[in-house]
């Protein structure tokens, strides 16, 4: 990602902080390897168990007790927490948030190991583009962004600190994340020509959110093939630059190139800052945190509190002809609840929303079927490593960085959760590696055993720093069975989408599934349009039932968040 050439982690998260100092005992010439101590770790998280609930027929018993509610938001991830924000602020006070999980925010929740928050899922956010209006928005209110001489300017404090990323290959640290080419090779004439074919590229129209895009035949076209078989009828095959497409499409996407369209490649870099050959790029800036999207997600539900419902297991919807009812499973009192609703906001993946929504107009049935039908998702493994010292550095080259990212390595790499710490001591340190699995493995990693999932990763960072299994203290790992929404062909401009986003009824769609591929600004953008089509359908209620509205939030546009806002300068 980031400056074109970046092909950085919007996924990832954190990794191994560490310093280089005076080599350990097991690591000195003619000395015997003492045998690594053992480590603690486990499987963290509840959706896994409670998800499969969908599939037990006649596991829930009748609901024993009903409630009401005037809109009923059905998930708490970012799309979900979004929407619920976005009512609540027009006014929505009749408002409750259903989510199977104890806490809300997703896969953009935290966790602690020590004194560390870590992230269990996205980690940072790129500066928004000019078309992601709602996004900037949030990020002025919440003090990120700010006008200062007529200018846009990034809160420095929590843009990620330098050294940004770094990459090792061929048995150095290299500054960036594209593999290094010398003057003159065959590898570094095909990064400028890819860089030139994204740059004729871009002038066809991306964006983020995609939906500010427009689309052509010329788009249709590239989302009718893979990336791969794009790649190649281009003649880009260079072993280096098709490594390094391939990671940012794992990284955004969760597969690579044989699975993604040539759009999403592209898209990838397009609806950004291009491609940059080496010594032209600079790493894009971001936001990032210790606990990663965490800082976000927590700050989105804050205001909902008492809204909140967690560990709830949606089971059924049903639009009938004056409202929605939907059963759940509440697992804090393990009984079965109905609610009633007049709207109701499915902030789910659609593979889940299509086995809950039981009866609706038939039109809408069979675009989310059709749609559902498409969908493939990515599994993901997140693991978070506490360990007990700063890691040895075995390799010269660019010092340790937020993000560190091994040649070849089957993970995504890792980041430092005290990069942005101002703290002296650091004689702790946490790790977060990410891991982008082929769907194939999905089974596997839903098995209970943790332990060779924690051999994995640890094999994984050894390669890179071979005294990480000696520094071990304790593993988390984070498991999510469909993760990410992988954009294969035909995804992007399904009609099946577009019907979902369109259709005015009691029952309406937020989630990035809509957009085909999973990324923050698509999930944000999505809670709050929703939240607009719900004012909407409440606001032709009858008068004696119609709650005090605010102006729907299509009409609402703070002059700093409107698209005529100056250009973003984040200051460093």
């Amino acid at each position: 990602m980031g400056q074109g050439a970046r092909v950085a982690s919007r996924r990832r998260a954190l990794l191994a902080a560490g310093a280089a100092g005076a080599g350990a005992p097991w690591l000195l010439a003619g000395c015997a390897r003492a045998a690594p101590p053992r480590f603690e770790g486990r499987w963290l998280g509840a959706s896994f168990a409670r998800g499969h609930r969908l599939r037990e027929a006649g596991a829930v018993p009748p609901a024993t007790r009903r409630e009401r509610a005037d809109v009923l938001v059905l998930g708490a991830g970012i799309a979900g927490l979004a929407c619920a924000r976005a009512l609540a602020r027009a006014g929505v006070d009749d408002l409750r948030v259903l989510d199977l999980e104890d806490a809300p925010g997703g896969k953009s929740r935290a966790h602690a190991l020590g004194d560390t928050r870590c992230p269990l899922g996205a980690h940072y956010l790129p500066l928004p583009g000019p078309q992601a209006h709602e996004v900037s928005e949030l990020l002025f209110e919440l003090g990120l962004l700010r006008h200062e001489a007529g200018r846009t300017v990034a809160d420095e404090r929590h843009l990620c600190h330098s050294p940004q990323e770094r990459l090792f290959f061929d048995g150095a640290w290299h500054d960036g994340l594209l593999p290094p080419a010398a003057p003159g090779s065959r590898t570094l004439a095909q990064y400028r020509a890819f860089a030139a074919r994204v740059a004729e590229v871009q002038r066809l129209g991306f964006a983020l959110p995609t939906q500010r895009a427009p689309w052509t035949a010329a788009h249709a076209a590239l989302d009718g093939e893979t990336f791969a078989q794009w790649l190649a009828r281009e003649r880009f095959d260079d072993p280096q630059l098709r490594w390094s497409l391939d990671y940012a499409c794992r990284d955004d996407y969760g597969a690579g190139v044989a699975e993604v369209s040539a759009w999403a490649g592209l898209h990838y870099f397009a609806s950004r800052h291009g491609f940059a050959a080496p010594g032209d790029d600079s790493a894009e800036p971001v936001f990032t945190w210790s606990e990663g999207n965490a800082w976000l997600a927590e700050r989105l539900a804050a205001p909902l509190r008492e809204r909140l419902r967690a560990a709830h297991t949606v089971l059924q919807v049903d639009e009938q002809r004056h409202g929605v009812q939907v059963l759940a499973f509440d697992h804090g009192r393990g009984e079965a609840v109905a609610f009633d609703a007049h709207a109701v906001v499915l902030a789910l993946p659609l593979f889940v929303a299509q086995r809950v929504l039981r009866s609706a107009p038939a039109p809408l049935q069979s675009a989310l079927q059709a749609a559902a039908a498409r969908a493939r998702y990515a599994p993901w493994l997140v693991a978070n490593l506490l360990l007990r010292a700063p890691l040895l550095e075995r390799a010269s080259g660019a010092v340790l960085s937020w993000d560190n990212v091994g040649f070849g390595s089957p993970s995504l790499g890792y980041v430092s959760a005290q990069h942005q710490s101002l703290r002296p001591d650091q004689q702790a340190t946490v790790l977060t590696a990410y891991w982008a699995l082929p769907q194939a493995e999905r089974a596997t990693l839903l098995a209970d055993d943790w332990r060779p999932w924690a051999q994995r990763v640890i094999d994984d960072l050894a390669t890179l720093h071979p005294d990480l299994p000696h520094q071990l203290e304790r593993i988390d790992l984070m498991r999510y069975g469909h993760a990410m929404r992988i954009p294969t062909p035909g995804a992007r401009g399904d009609p099946a989408l577009a019907a979902l986003v369109a259709q005015a009824g009691r029952v309406q769609f937020a989630h990035a599934d809509l957009s085909a591929y999973s990324v923050f600004e698509e999930a944000y953008t999505h809670g709050v349009q929703a939240a607009t089509r719900v004012q909407q359908v409440l606001s032709q209620r009858p008068p004696a039932a119609r709650p005090l509205l605010s102006p729907p939030l299509a009409t609402r546009s703070p002059a700093s968040t409107s698209p005529a806002s100056p250009p973003l300068t984040p200051r460093r």
